[in-house]
């Protein structure tokens, strides 16, 4: 039985390419459906299509945004104007925004920052600084962010979570709610608590 409490939100999708059929899929990791119902919320997939990714968005009356994994930025243009869209149209209504992996990388894109490839990121686990926490964390990615110093050259975006190496794994916006992690919550066994409270508290309570 399904709550009817959970609370709606637009899910973008990777775009899969089938060369045997000569097509172009949206698709979604299957796992992204228990893990944010555990979080209390309901996925609303998105199709790569800007206009109509922001009309689903608005007649499903969604209350916030994650941006999934998959796709080098630059490798789907469809997925990236949808995606750039769908952060300005929840931007402009004050919705959360999550960026998990490659949506992590779109904000600090759309922030300005240059994205360089690192090594020992790829199907590994290691420990970051998340706050005053040091915590494990998964890691699929070839490119990332680094620190400047001690900071991250990002406008109003702020280095949450940083690796040994210098690479930031989470952002957080100064004003908006607005998140980004590098990591995939939805491929932990068990899902974590601590990757379920913060995406419940973004989505349903205080992005801070």
């Amino acid at each position: 039985m399904i709550p009817p409490t959970l609370v709606p939100i637009a899910v973008t999708q990777r775009v899969a390419i089938d060369p045997a059929h000569g097509e172009r899929r949206d698709a979604l990791d299957q796992r992204w459906a228990p893990f944010l119902a555990a979080c209390g919320l309901l996925p609303v997939p998105v199709p790569n299509d800007a206009e109509l990714a922001v009309a689903l968005a608005e007649r499903a009356g969604v209350a916030g945004l994650l941006l999934t994994g998959g796709n080098d930025i630059g490798t789907a243009p469809e997925r990236d104007g949808t995606e750039r869209r769908l952060v300005a149209w929840a931007e402009a209504r004050g919705l959360p925004v999550l960026g998990v992996c490659r949506g992590m990388q779109m904000l600090l894109t759309l922030a300005g920052v240059a994205l360089e490839p690192v090594s020992g990121h790829v199907a590994v686990r290691h420990a970051i600084r998340l706050g005053d926490e040091r915590v494990e964390v998964n890691s699929y990615h070839g490119l990332a962010a680094r620190m400047v110093g001690e900071e991250l050259a990002a406008g109003d975006l702020e280095a949450w979570g940083v690796a040994d190496d210098g690479v930031v794994e989470a952002v957080r916006h100064r004003g908006r709610p607005t998140v980004g992690i590098m990591w995939h919550p939805e491929r932990e066994v068990p899902f974590r608590a601590l990757d379920v409270d913060l995406i419940t508290t973004l989505f349903q309570g205080n992005a801070r």
